[in-house]
């Protein structure tokens, strides 16, 4: 079901109300903010169309001609000129131009996306027309009637798509029909995935003490959701110093290393001080919203970027979507999404400071908030369509940015 119409396509302030109760806590609208302007587009390259989709373009897309390329019937019927009757002297089809000029009180039958004649005034629709003996009657039609003229469409050199366009079939379609084999486009960011956990089983049901991994098969299609691809997936356990360090360190084909389960301030939550270790530059500590706080976004003096994601499922989906989102649209050279504002529905709690990110469902005044979103569990995001980013000061039935799929 498709989204209700947006009350506006507009971004709350960039401030949240309260305190938040981390000092370092960057408001949640904010942090979006940073991790998109904190990243640059990588280099374009030249690919063809049928590896272009989801694909950013690189620059703008361009009309190479006209387009229609030449006067075409939109109706199967009667290229007529004139007044009626008309003496039918031949016929054109898609592909195949009558080659002749039409004098009044002559047509051809005509196919729709066929040259039209020189000579032709209209098109006279087959329903409304009556073909005797190679005599058409019907009424004259208006100047122009059901025929596209040259450049109606598109003229010669107009930007058909804008450079930061994600590029989808319709787009693909569309640089195909104006006459382009090959586009200018920026590449999918490479992101390497590292889920950490001595807990956690990869197959079946866990036993106690024991919890399945669900970001291991959630992050690959999440990342190609966003705009990315994943070049490595590697379980690393939580002894402090020891795999995750080298684990990151060895990624050199990442653009992005997104490391999940290390970022609170546990024993085992290594990922802060190996950041401050390596050097790095801290772009988001923490985040002043619920689920997903304690994520961190930062930089590596090698240009690579570390995102660190909370361990609960919920959570690190909240935290990729504010986080990884962003930034690989900036990677990417596309705009950061802006948020539409509906009508959300439900009841939620939300902590002074904080922004909460809830699952809904639409419905005919607005949309709905999904059950099942704690921290850990994923059924009101599975179910649900978006997720809405409520406020301390939203009451029921109140607007909400909504975060919509590949935002």
């Amino acid at each position: 079901m498709p989204p209700p119409p947006a009350s506006a396509v507009t971004e709350p302030p960039s401030s949240t109300p309260g305190v938040p109760t981390h000092p370092r806590a960057v408001p949640w609208h904010e942090a979006r903010v940073r991790a998109h302007r904190a990243a640059h587009p990588a280099p374009p390259r030249r690919t063809p169309l049928r590896d272009a989709t989801g694909l950013t373009l690189a620059g703008d897309l361009l009309a190479l001609g006209p387009h229609p390329a030449f006067d075409t019937a939109a109706m199967d019927g009667y290229a007529v000129s004139g007044a009626p009757p008309w003496t039918v002297r031949g016929t054109a089809r898609a592909g195949m131009a009558w080659p002749g000029i039409l004098a009044p009180g002559e047509c051809v039958r005509i196919s729709t996306g066929s040259l039209v004649p020189v000579g032709a005034d209209a098109v006279v629709p087959l329903e409304v027309a009556t073909d005797t003996d190679g005599r058409v009657f019907g009424a004259a039609p208006s100047e122009g009637r059901h025929i596209r003229r040259t450049g109606e469409d598109a003229a010669a050199g107009d930007r058909l798509a804008p450079a930061g366009t994600r590029i989808g079939p319709a787009l693909v379609g569309l640089a195909a029909a104006a006459g382009h084999d090959w586009l200018s486009v920026r590449p999918r960011p490479r992101v390497a995935a590292l889920v950490t956990g001595d807990e956690l089983e990869h197959s079946g049901a866990p036993g106690p003490g024991r919890v399945r991994d669900a970001l291991g098969p959630l992050l690959p299609g999440l990342v190609a959701e966003l705009g990315g691809e994943t070049v490595a997936l590697r379980h690393v356990p939580d002894r402090p110093h020891g795999g995750l360090v080298r684990a990151v360190q060895v990624h050199s084909e990442a653009d992005v290393v997104v490391v999940t389960g290390s970022t609170s301030v546990g024993t085992t939550d290594q990922l802060r001080s190996l950041l401050a270790d390596a050097g790095a530059r801290m772009v988001v500590d923490t985040v002043a919203c619920r689920p997903g706080h304690p994520m961190l976004l930062a930089e590596l003096p090698t240009r690579r970027w570390v995102v660190g994601l909370p361990g609960n499922p919920y959570a690190a989906l909240v935290s990729a979507l504010t986080l990884l989102g962003p930034l690989l649209a900036g990677l990417s050279g596309r705009a950061l999404p802006r948020l539409p504002r509906v009508p959300v529905h439900g009841a939620a709690k939300v902590p002074p400071g904080r922004t909460r990110l809830v699952p809904v469902s639409w419905a005919d005044d607005g949309c709905r908030i999904a059950s099942g979103h704690r921290a850990a569990f994923l059924r009101g995001a599975a179910v649900g369509d978006a997720l809405a980013a409520i406020g301390p000061d939203w009451k029921d039935g109140g607007l909400a940015p909504v975060l919509l799929p590949q935002a």
